[in-house]
C-alpha cells in the first residue's frame, strides 16, 4: 500500500464508520473507483481497531459509569440509569451477532456489488429521513425499553447488507421508536462499542490462523492513527451538527450516491 492509499482509506474509514452513510459501502468501492489492489485483512483490521478506540475515548465516563453499574446490578442486584442502559447495549448486541454467524458467508460472496450498495443506500436512506422528519421524540438513551432495545438490535443486523450503514438503521430505528436526534445517536455509538470489538477479535483470529500473511507494520500504524483521529472528530461534530441540523443532508447524500452507482453499474 502506498502513503496515499493509506490516508484515503484510514480518513474513509474514521469518517464514515460513524456517519449514517455506511463505511463498508465507502470501502468496497473505493477500489473500485481507483486502481488500487485490496487493502488486506490487517489494514481492515487496523482502522476497524483506530474507530474502537476513538469512540471508546469519546465516551470513557459514560463506559466507566456503566462498566461500575452493570457490575453492581449483577452482583448486588442494584438497578441504576447506567446500568439499564449498560444491559441494552449488550442485549442489542445479540441479534447482529447471531446474523454474522449465519449469513457471514453470503454477505462476503453474494452481498458486495455496487448494485446492491445502490439500493441499500437510497432504500435505508428514505427510511432514515422518513423516520427523523415526521417520527422523531425527545428521549435520551437512558430512557430505553425492552421494545426499543429489540427493534434497535435486530435493526443493527441489518447493517450486514453492505450500503446500509450499522450507524444509520440504528439510528432510524431508535428514531422511530421516540428517541431524540442525540439520544439515538449517542445509543448507536455506544452500540458500536461490543459490535467492533467482536468483528475485531474474529478479524485477529482470521489473521493469525492465515499461513503466510505478510503484514506492513507502518501502513497499520498509520492506519490506527487517522481512524482514530477522523472518528473521533466525526462523533464530536455530527453530535453537534444533527441537534442543529438533523438527518436530511446525510439522507441526500445516500440517494445521490445510489443513483450515481445506479447509472455507472446497471
Amino acid at each position: 500500500m502506498d502513503t496515499l492509499q493509506v490516508i484515503i482509506l484510514a480518513i474513509v474509514q474514521g469518517l464514515t464508520e460513524f456517519l449514517p452513510i455506511s463505511s463498508s459501502a465507502h470501502l468496497i468501492l473505493v477500489p473500485v473507483f481507483t486502481a488500487w489492489e485490496d487493502q488486506g485483512l490487517a489494514f481492515d483490521l487496523a482502522v476497524h481497531l483506530g474507530s474502537l478506540m476513538a469512540v471508546v475515548a469519546y465516551f470513557r465516563r459514560e463506559i466507566v459509569a456503566m462498566a461500575g453499574a452493570w457490575s453492581a446490578s449483577l452482583l448486588h442486584s442494584r438497578k441504576s440509569q447506567d446500568s439499564r442502559l449498560a444491559w441494552a447495549i449488550l442485549w442489542g448486541t445479540v441479534p447482529v451477532g447471531l446474523a454474522g454467524l449465519a449469513f457471514k458467508g453470503v454477505v462476503e460472496t453474494e452481498l458486495r456489488s455496487p448494485i446492491v450498495i445502490a439500493i441499500s443506500l437510497i432504500c435505508f436512506g428514505l427510511l432514515l429521513g422518513w423516520a427523523d422528519y415526521r417520527r422523531r421524540g425527545s428521549r435520551s438513551e437512558y430512557d430505553l425499553q425492552w421494545k426499543d432495545i429489540l427493534v434497535v438490535g435486530c435493526a443493527q443486523a441489518l447493517a450486514l447488507i453492505p450500503g446500509t450503514s450499522r450507524s444509520g438503521i440504528t439510528i432510524t430505528a431508535a428514531l422511530f421508536m421516540g428517541l431524540s436526534r442525540e439520544g439515538a445517536s449517542r445509543f448507536s455509538f455506544l452500540l458500536s462499542i461490543p459490535v467492533t470489538t467482536l468483528a475485531v477479535g474474529l478479524q485477529v483470529l482470521e489473521l493469525v490462523t492465515t499461513p503466510g500473511a505478510a503484514t506492513d507494520w507502518s501502513a497499520m500504524l498509520w492506519g490506527v492513527v487517522l481512524s482514530g483521529i477522523s472518528a473521533y472528530l466525526c462523533i464530536h461534530y455530527f453530535l453537534s451538527f444533527i441537534r442543529r441540523i438533523g438527518m436530511q443532508p446525510f439522507v441526500v447524500y445516500r440517494i445521490g450516491l445510489g443513483l450515481l452507482l445506479l447509472i455507472l453499474f446497471l
